[in-house]
């Protein structure tokens, strides 16, 4: 099968798993469906294929959004997220001093393997990362995946059976109303952020690239809305069956091994963010929300979508994740060399 085939698949998969939760009624249609259609496709080996660069490009829509958030008034709130953020470094080395001999004397991953495996970065990265040093890339992906998986799932029945969320609300205002002049601001603050980011060789540059431009923008009094709701639903689709397609050709063996690690040890790496989100809301350093999402250990886009959707701190949330992974790619490579 050729990869326009496979891909085209992959699209007719994922829309019928909007559909399948459309019908039903079903929390969030637009990132779980397309998620859950890829992921039993996947598991039932039928051949899928990523969108490429335009599954990345739609991550600048994220970008975006939180870069309309970023105003003169949250700039002056700064100062008070100083206090969570300092728990971002000891909160990374205590999910090293879990993960990594979790990964190596439980599971015996090699070292390169457990180490990056326990990393709670980018996904790209921390794959990246562990292949230069030798790990296993297959296995890498694989408990990556399943970490933001378990995460984007279980986020949502958190979301509504502990804070009564309403995950139906939509997540933006309609297209129509946004003023042109704005979007064509937002088309350029992607266009041009990601593709310089890109050419600067920045982490993440989908999405910190296009926040970085449209901060300016905000700050400028440029702009004032963020995407509308209809370019949000179509970024959710790309992230859900992107981590669906990850899945693609997985194996028994790879399950029974791979894959039921990560799923447990995101559970652990879940019961340590609740537990630093309830020192941080006890604290009185944030809503009890808004720490779970910025402690969260799912992927910087995916946190960002279930912050829109919940109507929490957007950019609280981002800032938090945004540090989280700064820490993790710039301290990883010099911190693998001590823990050898």
């Amino acid at each position: 099968m050729t990869r326009a085939a496979k891909l085209a698949t992959t699209f007719v998969i994922a829309g019928s798993g909007v559909g399948v939760f459309e019908v039903a009624g079903l929390p969030l249609p637009f990132l779980l469906g397309p998620l859950a259609a890829c992921l039993c496709a996947a598991l039932a080996h039928v051949p899928m294929q990523g969108a490429g660069r335009l599954g990345v490009g739609m991550r600048t829509i994220l970008g975006v959004a939180v870069g309309a958030t970023i105003t003169p008034a949250l700039l002056h709130r700064l100062p008070d997220m100083a206090y969570s953020v300092a728990l971002i470094p000891p909160f990374v080395l205590i999910i090293g001093m879990i993960g990594y001999p979790f990964f190596r004397r439980v599971w015996g991953f090699d070292h390169a393997t457990a180490y990056y495996s326990a990393m709670p970065g980018g996904f790209q990265d921390m794959v990246l990362f562990g292949e230069e040093a030798g790990g296993d890339v297959r296995t890498l992906s694989l408990i990556h995946a399943t970490r933001v998986l378990i995460i984007v799932v279980a986020a949502p029945i958190l979301l509504t059976s502990v804070w009564g969320v309403s995950l139906g609300n939509p997540p933006g205002a309609p297209i129509d109303t946004v003023p042109p002049h704005e979007l064509a601001l937002m088309v350029a603050a992607a266009l041009i952020g990601w593709l310089g980011a890109e050419a600067l060789g920045l982490f993440g540059a989908s999405i910190l690239g296009p926040l970085a431009v449209t901060a300016v923008l905000s700050l400028a009094d440029l702009l004032h809305n963020r995407p509308p709701a209809e370019a949000i639903l179509a970024a959710q689709f790309f992230i859900g069956t992107g981590i669906g397609v990850k899945y693609a050709g997985v194996t028994l063996q790879e399950l029974r091994r791979v894959v039921a690690a990560g799923f447990v040890y995101v559970m652990l790496l879940a019961g340590l963010a609740i537990l630093i989100s309830r020192i941080v809301a006890g604290l009185g350093w944030a809503g009890s929300l808004d720490a779970f999402l910025a402690f969260a250990p799912g992927g910087q886009a995916e946190m960002a979508v279930l912050a829109i959707i919940a109507g929490a701190d957007l950019a609280y949330v981002v800032t938090h994740h945004l540090v989280r992974i700064i820490i993790v790619i710039t301290g990883a490579p010099i911190a693998a060399r001590f823990t050898r």
